[in-house]
């Protein structure tokens, strides 16, 4: 896969109580927009903007978080859209519906 953007959606889903959800997906997300990486949350995803191995490194490091918050599992489900010509972005794919 060449260094072209792509977009990345992803949903991480601690094994958690449900009280304790929403704090582990605030951690969550705090940590991506630390990362710095273009994002856009949504109420279900976020969605990632950048190079493949970029993108796969943090949400491997969101697993890693949610576990050393305490979770003893994590799901993830991820969802890509690769270009490799011109990339992906996630302002083409949204900004008509802003």
């Amino acid at each position: 896969m060449n260094q072209s953007n792509i977009t990345l959606s992803f949903k991480i889903l601690p094994h958690v109580p449900e009280d304790k959800l929403y704090f582990f997906v605030d951690k969550v997300i705090r940590h991506i927009q630390a990362s710095g990486i273009p994002h856009l949350v949504g109420p279900s995803e976020t969605t990632l903007e950048g190079p493949w191995h970029r993108l796969m490194k943090l949400v491997e490091e969101c697993q890693d978080l949610c576990i050393a918050l305490g979770a003893p599992r994590v799901s993830t489900v991820i969802m890509s859209d690769y270009r490799p010509e011109t990339g992906v972005t996630i302002d083409e794919k949204a900004s008509p519906y802003r």
